[in-house]
Parts: C-alpha cells; sequence; structure tokens
C-alpha cells in the first residue's frame, strides 16, 4: 500500500522501534515468554515490511540489549532459537525487496552460530543501496560509544560531533526521526542514546505484538503533525 493512499503526510526518514512487551502480553494470556517473541518476531517482520510501502528509508529495531543477558538462560535460549528458526528467514525476506541489513552490536557476545547467520544475511544484502534495515543484537548505547571513543584514543585523534558519528554502528546513515516504544514503558533503555538527540519519541501503551499496521500509521500520523525546529524558531523555518 502507498503512503499517498494513506494520506499520512511526513514519513519519517528513518524510524526506530523499541519492541517491549512480548513476555509480558504472552503471561497475561498465561502462554510461555517464549511464545510471546516469538509472536514479536512475526510482527517486526510484518511492521518492517509495511513502514517500507509507507514510504521510510530506514528502519532500526531493538531486537536484544547487552541487558537482556541477564535474563534466565532458558529465556535466551528460547531468543536464539528464534534467531536461527524465524528472524533470519523474516530479515532475508524483508532484504530481498532491496534493503541492506546492518546488525548493530557486540555481535561476539552471540552464539557462533548466530554470529555465522546474521552475518552471511548482511553480506548478501550488502549490494543494495538507499534503504536499510537495522537489527539491534547484543547492542547497548553506552557501551557503543565507549567503543568509539577508544577507537579514536587508539588512533591517537580528537573527537568531534562528526567523527565520533562515523565510528557509531550506524556510520553513514540518518539519525532517527522518530523513534516508538511499545509496552507502555516511556523511557529509551540504552537505545540509540546519541543517535536520538533530537529524534521525535512516540509511546504506546500497547505490547509489541499487538501494534498493528494502522498503529504504527497513528504513530506516522502523530509525527507528521509535529514541528521539528531542531533550536529554531518558528520564524526560522
Amino acid at each position: 500500500m502507498k503512503k499517498e493512499q494513506k494520506n499520512i503526510g511526513i514519513v519519517p526518514r528513518h524510524v526506530a522501534i523499541i519492541m517491549d512487551g512480548n513476555g509480558r502480553w504472552a503471561k497475561s494470556r498465561l502462554l510461555p515468554r517464549n511464545f510471546g517473541h516469538q509472536q514479536g518476531v512475526s510482527r517486526m517482520i510484518g511492521l518492517m515490511e509495511h513502514a517500507y510501502d509507507l514510504g521510510v528509508e530506514y528502519v532500526t529495531v531493538y531486537a536484544l540489549s547487552t541487558e537482556n543477558f541477564k535474563r534466565p538462560k532458558e529465556e535466551l535460549e528460547g531468543l536464539y532459537n528464534l534467531v536461527r528458526k524465524h528472524f533470519v528467514e523474516g530479515v532475508r525476506r524483508v532484504c530481498d525487496r532491496g534493503v541492506r541489513l546492518r546488525v548493530l552490536g557486540d555481535v561476539s557476545l552471540l552464539p557462533q552460530d548466530i554470529q555465522d547467520l546474521v552475518r552471511k544475511v548482511e553480506a548478501d544484502s550488502a549490494q543494495y543501496e538507499g534503504r536499510g534495515v537495522n537489527i539491534a543484537l547484543a547492542y547497548g548505547a553506552r557501551a557503543e560509544i565507549v567503543r568509539a571513543a577508544n577507537e579514536a584514543i587508539a588512533e591517537g585523534k580528537p573527537l568531534t560531533e562528526e567523527s565520533l558519528s562515523d565510528r557509531l554502528y550506524t556510520a553513514g546513515q540518518p539519525d532517527p526521526d522518530l523513534i516508538i516504544r511499545t509496552g507502555k514503558e516511556k523511557r529509551l533503555s540504552n537505545f540509540l542514546l546519541y543517535q536520538a538527540a533530537y529524534a521525535e519519541l512516540y509511546f504506546s501503551d500497547k505490547m509489541f505484538p499487538e501494534f498493528s499496521d494502522a498503529d504504527l500509521e497513528e504513530a506516522f500520523e502523530e509525527y507528521a503533525r509535529r514541528t521539528r525546529r531542531f533550536g529554531k524558531t518558528d520564524e526560522q523555518l
């Protein structure tokens, strides 16, 4: 469905999504938390495809944070199995639309077979330009910034805003225009802290598996109604 058919207005060039509430959604239905994560993966792929249909160029999703490694081993194994069985296949389907995959995070913290799987999809989609999907796996924004700073120190170079941006996982991409978080919580939770400096924030009370295509459109409509000043006055815009 084309964005002009929906009459949404200005669509964000880059949208980032904190996909919160999968486990709570399942628990409220007396189902295993990992069933909620499975539903979340399916919803993630659907939302990505709808976002590109609406004209978005870049989509970033928060799939696994560094803090998530503190979760029970059983839940982590379930998440890893989802990556193996569903996640990679779904992301590959998105990439087949001409979208380049980039994995954000310390992938070395993941099991070796998962490292190999995601790197293979990255390599296979490297030919595509103009649109991108970022999957934050084993990601933490503070660690990302420290890593970039240490690279500059090792090279003996002072950091500027530009050189720091060039060392982040998202180097060469526009910063997110809109960050959406589901699941009732209203915080960034160590996600894209540097890149989010001027992002518009949108919070939904819905758990992520319930966040529909129509909900995404509603978030975009809200974004289109906002005025982004970037420090300027209304008269300067």
